[in-house]
């Protein structure tokens, strides 16, 4: 998981109880906190859209170039994700500071709810340069074929955060219980820390591409280039932030504790694909390399290989959400509300991660061979066109738990469209390298 995603779950907490600050009275402390969290978690998908969007941008050029032999390009590539990650940090920074609780008050009106999610919600994007940049880091790394230093300090972060979360939101050790806000200071800090050692590790150490900063200057063409597959990427994870915006509007009409439920779920969520993703970006470089040296054999190995290993994973998450869907649920400290909805909703959910596996593997496929656009139709019809409209008329015909059943069927379509375009790219490009 590139560093953004992983932030977005570890930054809300992790597996651990909210506290809510002290100094507010709350109607309930723990569904209350976690409502607060997840109505910020659209905005945070978003910088995960802008960040890592550009990022599959900047890895697909720079991978593409260096088979090509094209060092130069590469170089500029990478130099010029710098430049993309401080204009995207400007925009979010912006974002906090001025509309961030204009935005919370669009799905809630109740104090405690309000105030904590616009408090954390100014921290985490005026601190989202560390991981912008940590991003670029990581993109450039692993363009190159490095996946051992994106491990140690993605690992570094996410360990300093799941010790500094508690600390800070219970206010153990001495310190004051800061409650959500606790939670966001705490992902700034771990965020901080991960973009120092990406730092280190990316300048202090030799390279197949060289970073320029002194002297830098920006270049259309390869802004272009990166944005040619970037802008589908950014477009397609957007879409993401709408439709998690979408089902809070929706489940909070119900209760508070259903939305609480669907944040659990996205945590839960974000943890079990990590090595799906992780193995998505590790093998996106391989593959982009080998279509620009035009080695169809080693291109389809690596494509297989991932696929196989992702479907495994995701089948093995599959047994562990119908086994110990109640054990998942008492991670985050569930109310009996929460545990009579959240314990079957797991489970209907997971109907799909196999077939999700698949889906995710092939998209990154797309990317690597600059059909980001691909990626981008079957987001749409995923999280747009089917999740949302899904969800609304199952929940107000079917009730909760029919609702969750839209996950699984939009994803089971999106699989039908990803082997038609994966058919198509086969016929058209890969089976005449």
């Amino acid at each position: 998981m590139n560093p953004m995603m992983r932030s977005a779950f570890l930054c809300m907490g992790g597996p651990i109880m909210f506290c809510p600050s002290m100094t507010q009275p709350a109607p309930s402390s723990f569904e209350a906190a976690m409502a607060a969290i997840t109505l910020v978690f659209p905005i945070q998908m978003m910088q995960v859209a802008f960040g890592v969007g550009a990022g599959v941008g900047l890895n697909s050029l720079i991978s593409r170039r260096l088979g090509e032999r094209k060092q130069e390009e590469a170089d500029s590539a990478a130099s010029h994700g710098f430049f993309i990650a401080l204009i995207n940090w400007l925009l979010f920074a912006a974002f906090g500071i001025f509309f961030a609780k204009p935005f919370i008050g669009l799905f809630t009106d109740t104090p405690f709810i309000l105030e904590n999610a616009a408090i954390y919600c100014r921290i985490v994007m005026v601190g989202s340069l560390f991981p912008f940049v940590s991003i670029c880091c990581e993109r450039i790394l692993q363009a190159t074929g490095n996946m051992l230093f994106p491990m140690i300090f993605n690992l570094a972060g996410a360990i300093l955060n799941i010790i500094l979360s508690p600390i800070l939101i219970l206010g153990l050790f001495g310190l004051p219980r800061l409650g959500v806000p606790g939670a966001g200071l705490a992902c700034i800090i771990c965020q901080f820390s991960a973009m120092v050692i990406a730092l280190v590790l990316l300048f202090k150490f030799k390279h197949h591409v060289n970073v320029r900063i002194r002297g830098f200057r920006t270049n259309g063409k390869t802004l272009r280039d990166i944005y040619a597959v970037g802008v589908p990427s950014i477009v397609m994870l957007s879409i993401g932030s709408f439709m998690i915006s979408g089902l809070n509007a929706i489940f909070i009409a119900y209760s508070e504790a259903a939305v609480a439920v669907l944040g659990v779920y996205f945590r839960i969520n974000s943890f079990l694909f990590m090595p799906v993703f992780g193995l998505n970006q590790g093998s996106l470089p391989v593959i982009g390399y080998n279509y620009g040296a035009k080695n169809r054999k080693r291109m389809l190995a690596a494509y297989k290989t991932a696929v196989s290993i992702a479907i495994g994973i995701m089948a093995v998450g599959t047994a562990i959400f119908w086994v110990f869907p109640r054990q998942l649920m008492l991670l985050f400290s569930a109310t009996p509300e929460m545990m009579e909805i959240g314990v079957p909703a797991l489970r209907i959910i997971s109907i799909s991660f196999v077939s999700a596996a698949f889906s995710i593997v092939t998209g990154g496929m797309f990317q690597a061979l600059a059909h980001g656009m691909f990626s981008m139709f079957v987001s749409l019809l995923r999280q747009l066109f089917l999740i949302l409209p899904l969800t609304w008329l199952l929940l107000r015909y079917m009730g909760i738990l029919s609702a969750w059943a839209s996950f699984s069927i939009a994803e089971f379509a999106s699989l039908i469209l990803t082997v038609l375009l994966l058919r198509h790219i086969y016929r058209k490009e890969i089976k005449n390298l």
